[in-house]
């Protein structure tokens, strides 16, 4: 099943002195359950993409049609945690501002802090955890208000190496476990493909989409040891092949 059409997206701005056409006729399908990565390079409207998918921006032309009522979450590149707040009201922050905060909630929240290894933290404060913390506290804070769709917009790019990896993995459980649909915007063509059910390459702006790689992998295989597998490279070296550099 679908759970939202995109259909013929085009986007355009408008300065002053031209129009910059940042995406061109876009149309994808996001699948319920699978995990879609949107890669190409940079400037090619990967992230417009994403706002156009929440409504804080609207086309120029083309349609985005939800199949049924959906809670979108939104995980940005940098964790945004508040550093004067404590792990606990962090993680409680959308239920806030959304004013969906209840005693449900609330134990919802300290649910998953136990879960993924954060209550015993509940009342420190962000500055100190570290990295990987960061992150999962921040991906715990989007989980609170119990999204069907959750925009990753390259969560994992300021992490080093070894956090990253451990990183991914516990995203890919969470997602899995909860079975909530993903959308992961990346530049990294090794992230997409240890993550993904479906990569969309795009080309350079205004972005078109230039080619759909559909993966099968094992759902029980872990991002780290996707890379294992044979088929890796060969998906890698045609990615990077197809992908725009100049």
């Amino acid at each position: 099943m679908n759970l939202i059409n995109i259909c013929n997206i085009t986007k355009i701005y408008h300065t002053k002195s031209k129009e910059i056409k940042a995406l061109d006729n876009i149309s994808i399908a996001i699948e319920d359950n699978k995990i879609i990565s949107i890669v190409g390079p940079s400037g090619c409207g990967k992230s417009t993409l994403l706002n156009i998918i929440t409504g804080s921006e609207q086309p120029s032309t083309g349609t985005i049609r939800e199949n049924r009522k959906l809670n979108i979450g939104y995980m940005m590149q940098t964790d945004a945690l508040l550093p004067w707040l404590t792990v606990f009201e962090n993680a409680c922050l959308g239920l806030d501002l959304k004013k969906i905060k209840t005693k449900e909630s609330i134990n919802y929240v300290n649910d998953l802090l136990k879960k993924y290894g954060l209550y015993e933290f509940k009342d420190e404060y962000p500055n100190n955890l570290s990295g990987g913390m960061r992150q999962r506290l921040a991906l715990i804070r989007v989980l609170a208000i119990r999204p069907n769709i959750l925009l990753l917009d390259e969560p994992f790019s300021k992490l080093d190496c070894e956090t990253r990896k451990n990183i991914s993995n516990d995203v890919y459980k969470i997602i899995k476990e909860l079975n909530i649909t993903p959308i992961l915007i990346t530049h990294d063509i090794e992230e997409a493909i240890s993550l993904s059910d479906n990569i969309i390459l795009l080309t350079k702006r205004p972005g078109r989409i230039k080619a759909i790689y559909k993966l099968n992998f094992d759902e029980t295989i872990l991002p780290s040891t996707r890379k294992k597998d044979e088929i890796f490279d060969t998906l890698y070296d045609d990615i990077w092949r197809n992908i725009d550099h100049d």
